[in-house]
């Protein structure tokens, strides 16, 4: 008997239901986090409808592999972001180039958002920011050229200029330092 999908909450439960085939979960699911995870999308993809299209994929890669989610090497917001994340990429890289817009909207919701979640968020990045002001400037350089811009360590040694070898350390160094930093 499947559980009153409603009454789960957090992203780890619903994928939970998800890998056990509830339909049900990955659509409450998408309504809880397609937001946040469309303006990931949008960060690096630069059109919505590539963001959109990376959106939908990567709902189809969590129905497809929603077993391999494991809570023990990390939250649920953090895989599905990275989902997210490299399926954006992806698009993008197929295309050959980044679009850039000058847009300040793109990325605007429609309706108002949910004020507990609005402070969530808020604690969230004054965290990361934190965090980030605390890592060696070479780590945190790469880190946001990898992850906010959607560059790969390849794209990054070019950009700096530095050693592609050097440029992975400082990324891996990077992200240990900010998830031993913001790990409660």
């Amino acid at each position: 008997m499947e559980p009153n999908i409603a009454a789960l909450s957090s992203p780890e439960e619903l994928i939970a239901a998800v890998r056990r085939g509830s339909r049900a979960a990955l659509k409450r699911l998408y309504e809880l986090e397609s937001r946040r995870l469309y303006g990931v999308a949008l960060r690096i993809a630069r059109r919505p409808e590539l963001a959109a299209d990376a959106l939908q994929d990567a709902f189809v890669q969590v129905w497809q592999n929603a077993a391999s989610f494991s809570a023990e090497r990390g939250s649920a917001a953090g895989w599905l972001t990275g989902i997210v994340r490299f399926r954006a990429l992806d698009i993008v890289r197929k295309l050959g180039r980044e679009v850039l817009s000058d847009d300040p909207a793109l990325g605007e919701a429609a309706h108002e958002p949910d004020m507990a979640a609005e402070i969530d968020l808020k604690l969230t990045q004054d965290a990361l920011r934190r965090c980030l002001r605390a890592l060696d400037v070479k780590q945190r350089h790469c880190i946001l050229l990898a992850f906010v811009d959607g560059l790969s360590h390849a794209e990054i040694a070019t950009r700096l200029p530095a050693p592609l070898g050097s440029v992975k350390s400082w990324v891996r160094r990077g992200l240990l330092s900010l998830r031993s930093c913001l790990e409660p």
